[in-house]
């Protein structure tokens, strides 16, 4: 067994996620973009576009500036990905639609969805025809004949129909025309990927894990099992397994309580340098407490939270210096007055103010470039605020 310092595990996990490989120098494509996901494995999709789709981010975070046309061209026409439900909704290499297919067969969790399914299957046999007659849909593309539902927000049955095809993988999603799914069926979108035989459930759980363990580097059980989804209860005997075969090693973390686990390949790197603002659904972050103690970093998403008891904002990204958690950020991008605004801004106890404003500027005026921004705009919220205005001009 290996015995590591929470500070080694932590370079483990920043160079498996993609932290200690180089920002291109020149035009960002399709090489790097896959590099990317490489890393990571997934990527979290999310609605809410007050900075940017989450989607952007994960890339933006470990390339720097791109073109986000291209990505989208890539991510949804380029047949390399596909989209499901991996860790939440998700966009994933298309060789791991096999290792889903027992998801695929199994219940939602969603009462409304499954309700449907149970009681009106000639209703969801009617909207599956009509995608198939008519060619890819949004929901917005079917004519509303049902009332709206009194659950997932108010969503009619057509959705819900649509939504139950989905997750059985009867539909898959072709692209995602301002942002709305465009649902189609899988033999015109992905035919390659139906003729790939599944594993059995339990291979498949534990190709996830070795998946897991991949993008992650080092893990618990915990971690390794939430990067997909899965109960940690049902992935402990499926990871003890794959120590025994030598797929994956047992380590001993300084700080950590039971064992975590390691993939062969993982790296140590003797340091990590740079800077990132790190999006609030990236894969790095993803589990709140894996966050915790590997950067002693408390990291929560505010979004439904009421204004008035709102530690640090509305969309708060962390930021990432040599590989620590320095600071964090509430960002918003103006775009009719063309302005990145940095709502409130902080720095972590114990780092030196002066040099995570230094750095934090410098990116956020990537950023602001990034997203087509002229201005940056830094409110007097938080400790930091003073410092990074004038680190700003």
């Amino acid at each position: 067994m290996r015995t590591l310092t929470n500070a080694q595990a932590r370079r483990i996990a920043l160079h498996a996620q993609g932290f200690a490989d180089p920002v291109p120098k020149g035009r960002v494509d399709v090489r790097h973009f896959r590099r990317v996901i490489r890393r990571t494995g997934v990527v979290q999709l999310d609605s809410v576009n007050v900075l940017a789709r989450a989607h952007y981010l994960p890339f933006f975070s470990r390339l720097g500036s791109y073109d986000r046309g291209t990505l989208d061209r890539w991510l949804w026409n380029s047949g390399e990905l596909f989209e499901y439900w991996g860790h939440e909704a998700s966009l994933l290499p298309i060789d791991a639609r096999p290792l889903l297919v027992h998801r695929m067969n199994g219940d939602t969790h969603w009462a409304s969805i499954e309700r449907l399914g149970r009681e009106r299957p000639d209703f969801i046999e009617h909207i599956l025809n009509e995608v198939r007659t008519r060619g890819p849909l949004t929901v917005s593309d079917l004519d509303a004949q049902e009332r709206r539902s009194d659950a997932w927000w108010g969503w009619r049955a057509e959705k819900l129909a649509l939504e139950w095809l989905f997750f059985r993988g009867r539909l898959t999603v072709a692209g995602r025309p301002n942002f709305s799914r465009l649902y189609d069926l899988p033999e015109r979108v992905h035919p390659q990927a139906l003729t790939w035989i599944a594993p059995a459930v339990e291979d498949a759980r534990k190709e996830l894990l070795l998946r897991a363990a991949t993008a992650h580097g080092i893990g618990t059980a915990a971690d390794l099992a939430d990067y997909y989804r899965m109960r940690p209860a049902v992935a402990r005997p499926l990871l003890d397994d794959l120590v025994r075969s030598g797929r994956l090693q047992l380590a001993e973390v300084t700080g950590w309580s039971g064992n975590a686990y390691v993939h062969p390949d993982a790296v140590l790197p003797r340091r990590i340098e740079g800077a990132a603002l790190v999006g609030p659904f990236d894969p790095l972050i993803w589990c709140r407490p894996r966050a915790e103690r590997l950067f002693d970093f408390r990291y929560r998403i505010e979004i439904y939270v009421p204004v008035e008891k709102r530690q640090f904002g509305y969309y708060v990204l962390p930021f990432l210096l040599d590989g620590e958690f320095v600071g964090r950020v509430d960002l918003k991008a103006d775009r009719k007055r063309s302005v990145l605004m940095a709502r409130s801004s902080y720095v972590e106890d114990g780092h030196d103010p002066m040099r995570v404003a230094r750095a934090m500027a410098g990116e956020l005026w990537s950023m602001a470039r990034w997203l087509g921004l002229g201005e940056l705009e830094i409110d007097q919220k938080g400790d930091l605020s003073s410092l990074l205005r004038k680190e700003a001009q």
